[in-house]
């Protein structure tokens, strides 16, 4: 039995097989919010956009695939946006495979009546339901943040600048800047 463990160890220690997550290519790496924005509470989506318009929530939605290099650019800009707006906002993050087949709803209230075929796309959506931000790729945290203020009626703090900034070789956080105003 011995024998049989250090014969697996030794395939586990030499095999050519190495895991890699690379977020500057197509690759599949794995579910791209734990690898890539550090946060895995945004998947599954804690709630449907059914829910969210029921509840008059401002909702996020976010289609994308783990597979796209834009969309793994984008993952820690969805997470800021959870980080700080987690318990007003609504984040519905949704891979696009099982929509892929599907025909677009002619509902509003499904997610694939606002998706428009491409990744990363990234909607805001008024706790009336009305789209106030629609656009595909990266996206500027900042604009985000200020849509959503504004959708929230919240305060944002408006003298503040934002970005994302790469911590290490596969993980991002979002960084607060003051701007000071000259007088």
């Amino acid at each position: 039995m011995k024998i049989f463990q250090w014969i697996l160890i030794a395939l586990i220690f030499l095999s050519p097989y190495k895991a890699n997550a690379i977020r500057d290519t197509n690759s599949y790496d794995g579910n791209i919010f734990p690898i890539y924005a550090g946060n895995g509470a945004i998947v599954p989506p804690k709630t449907t956009l059914k829910d969210s318009l029921k509840n008059k929530r401002v909702s996020i939605l976010f289609f994308y695939l783990d597979d796209s290099s834009d969309s793994k650019a984008m993952a820690p800009v969805i997470s800021g946006l959870d980080l700080i707006w987690r318990e007003n906002i609504d984040i519905i993050a949704l891979t696009t495979d099982e929509l892929q087949n599907e025909e677009q709803s002619d509902l509003p209230n499904e997610p694939n009546f606002y998706w428009n075929g491409l990744i990363p796309q990234t909607i805001i959506l008024d706790s009336n339901g009305q789209v106030q931000f629609d656009s595909n790729g990266m996206v500027d945290f900042g604009e985000l943040n200020k849509i959503i203020s504004q959708s929230t009626g919240l305060e944002s703090d408006n003298n503040a600048s934002f970005s994302v900034e790469a911590f290490n070789e596969y993980n991002s956080t979002i960084s607060k800047k003051k701007e000071t105003k000259n007088n």
